[in-house]
C-alpha cells in the first residue's frame, strides 16, 4: 500500500486537485484520516506560476492556489537552502546566476516606479543578436544532435 506520494510542482495545481487527493486517497485507504494517512510531499516554489485560470483574474488565481486550501493549514513547509545542480558543478557563473535568480524571484531587483519596469545587469545571462544565435546557444549543434537521443 502507498506511504508516500510526491507531487513535484504542485504549486502549478488548483487546489481542488489536492482536495480531491485527499478524498481520494480516504476513500481507497478506507481512512478518514488527512490523505487517508499518507504522507504527502508537495514540492514548488510559489515564485514560479500559479494556476492558469483562462480568462479569470488576479484575485482568481490566488483564490485557486493550494495556500487557499483548506488543507494548506496542515502543511509543513520546509526550504531547500542548497541548489545542488549548481552546488556540485562548482562552476561560479552558475552560482552567480541562480543567485540572482533567486533575488529576481524574491522582488529584490529595483523596480522603475515611474515605467514599473525591472532593468537587469547586462551580464545577467547571454545575449543573442539573432534567432539562429539564440537556436545555436540553446541547442548546440542541433542539426546532427535531434538523430541522436542519448
Amino acid at each position: 500500500m502507498c506511504k508516500v506520494i510526491v507531487w513535484d510542482e504542485c504549486t502549478m495545481a488548483h487546489k481542488r486537485a489536492l482536495e480531491a487527493l485527499d478524498w481520494t486517497m480516504q476513500d481507497l485507504r478506507g481512512n478518514s484520516r488527512l490523505m487517508g494517512g499518507a504522507v504527502v510531499v508537495l514540492a514548488g516554489d510559489f515564485r514560479q506560476i500559479l494556476p492558469v485560470i483562462p480568462r479569470s483574474t488576479p484575485a482568481d488565481e490566488l483564490n485557486a492556489c493550494l495556500k487557499a486550501s483548506y488543507l494548506w493549514r496542515h502543511v509543513q513547509t520546509m526550504t531547500l537552502t542548497t541548489n545542488m545542480r549548481v552546488h556540485l558543478q562548482g562552476d561560479l557563473s552558475s552560482q552567480t546566476f541562480a543567485q540572482r535568480r533567486l533575488r529576481l524571484g524574491d522582488g529584490k531587483f529595483p523596480v522603475d516606479p515611474d515605467t514599473d519596469t525591472t532593468s537587469f545587469p547586462l551580464d545577467f545571462c547571454d545575449a543573442a543578436n539573432s534567432i539562429e544565435e539564440l537556436i545555436n546557444n540553446v541547442f548546440p549543434d542541433i542539426g546532427n544532435n535531434f538523430k541522436n537521443h542519448q
